[in-house]
């Protein structure tokens, strides 16, 4: 276990663990079902055959054992982690925290609870490439055997849950819950960009060397070097490309000001930068 492996592992417990709280706490009280594992427990659960909790960790288990048999290693052992990470965690709240009723009579605030905190989680789990199994293990079988359009598959699924809902418990609880999968589908994107946002400058200048010397050695981050020529004056130019952090960033904006204030600066939003000392393939 290098430290890289435990840094992993704790982004995996912790986004996990959110994921129970928002689940246990906001979205099994209140019967809202956004689609997947949770959201088919929830209704499965109304026919009192067992509770919420414990259907979750039946299906997951079976489909972990389906994920094992037929997709072997490349299953991934971090998805086998979270999975019954999720299932355990919500079974033992059951038992240390019954639920008979939801938190608060405030079904909206709620409703924003259940929705952000599994997608958070959830989020962080994508973002360091694992998941929480559930409907990811049946995508992962489609995708490997069939040639169906695996999220749009998976979409239609969640939406006859969730619409489920309307028939089995009622029309507010069914109407929550559909407005709460169409806002965790724009959540779960937005979360991810935010982690991953970094800033791409782009800066025009008369000198580069003193700019990349601060970039290289202050900042520990690369640069490219282009020559360039003004359209206006015909002077010889050079651009600096380089992206980092958005606290580097603000490190680079001051020391250009004060160094070369003469400089131009173009400075983008991005989410997407791989590469060495970013995200790999």
């Amino acid at each position: 276990m290098n430290i890289k492996n435990i840094k992993q592992f704790c982004y995996l417990t912790i986004s996990t663990l959110i994921m129970v709280i928002g689940i246990y706490f906001f979205k099994f009280p209140n019967n809202f079902s956004f689609g997947g594992v949770t959201g088919i427990a929830i209704v499965v659960a109304k026919t009192k055959v067992a509770s919420a909790s414990d259907i979750v960790l039946i299906i997951n288990i079976i489909l972990l054992l389906i994920g094992f048999l037929f997709l072997g290693k490349g299953f991934g052992v971090k998805t086998a982690y979270t999975s019954l990470l999720l299932s355990f965690g919500l079974s033992f709240l059951e038992r240390a925290c019954p639920m008979n009723a939801p938190l608060t009579d405030e079904p909206v605030l709620e409703l924003m609870f259940a929705v952000a905190l599994p997608a958070i989680g959830s989020a962080i789990l994508f973002n360091i490439g694992a998941s929480s199994g559930g409907t990811d293990i049946v995508a992962m079988l489609l995708k490997k055997y069939t040639n169906i359009n695996i999220g749009k598959s998976l979409f239609i699924t969640d939406f006859l849950i969730t619409v489920s809902t309307i028939f089995v418990f009622n029309i507010k609880t069914g109407l929550f819950s559909l407005a709460g999968l169409m806002i965790k589908s724009l959540l779960i994107d937005s979360v991810i960009e935010s982690i991953n946002l970094c800033k791409y400058f782009n800066v025009v200048c008369d000198d580069p060397h003193v700019i990349c010397e601060f970039i290289v050695s202050d900042l520990n981050r690369s640069a490219s070097i282009l020559k360039a020529e003004g359209a206006y004056s015909h002077s010889n130019k050079y651009i600096i490309l380089t992206a980092m952090n958005r606290h580097q960033a603000l490190k680079l904006r001051q020391f250009i000001r004060e160094n070369q204030p003469s400089a131009f600066i173009l400075i983008s939003n991005t989410s997407e930068i791989i590469g060495k000392g970013f995200r790999g393939f």
